[in-house]
């Protein structure tokens, strides 16, 4: 389970992850001026922490790197989220009070998202199911009729 990122990795990462191709220190630098002031030598550092926590890889370009990430943001969200849930002493009330506090564009999407993974990742029947025939007959196949 990742940490939570620190502001100003949450700041590099998140223009990592929306330019979704290698950058350098130098344009997550000047991107990163446009809203603070702030030194070169500190967005390297906070990138070669992230590629020394696993978040990044880098490869040499010249006298630079340039750096990728790992996984999404989607990927790191989840991430987040399971570990809470995971904490919790009661998992089925944490999430009632989790989603008691979607919006409702956010309850269409988990709508959405369990559609997919019920399609991607259908549930078997259990055997007893699996043996007979789904509209109410017997392992038999009688069709309910006593013998």
């Amino acid at each position: 389970m990742p940490r939570p990122l620190g502001e100003l990795e949450d700041a590099v990462m998140t223009r990592v992850w929306q330019w979704n191709r290698p950058v350098t220190v130098r344009e997550v630098l000047e991107d990163l001026q446009q809203e603070r002031s702030i030194a070169y030598t500190t967005v390297m550092t906070v990138m070669d922490n992230l590629h020394q926590k696993g978040w990044v890889r880098r490869e040499v370009d010249g006298r630079a790197y340039r750096y990728t990430a790992v996984s999404t943001r989607a990927a790191y969200s989840a991430a987040l989220m399971n570990e809470a849930w995971a904490q919790s002493d009661n998992p089925a009330a944490a999430l009632v009070a989790f989603f008691g506090m979607m919006s409702q564009d956010q309850r269409e999407a988990l709508n959405d998202a369990i559609r997919i993974v019920q399609r991607d990742n259908p549930v078997p029947a259990p055997p007893e199911e699996a043996a007979g025939d789904k509209q109410g007959k017997g392992a038999e196949g009688s069709g309910g009729r006593e013998r």
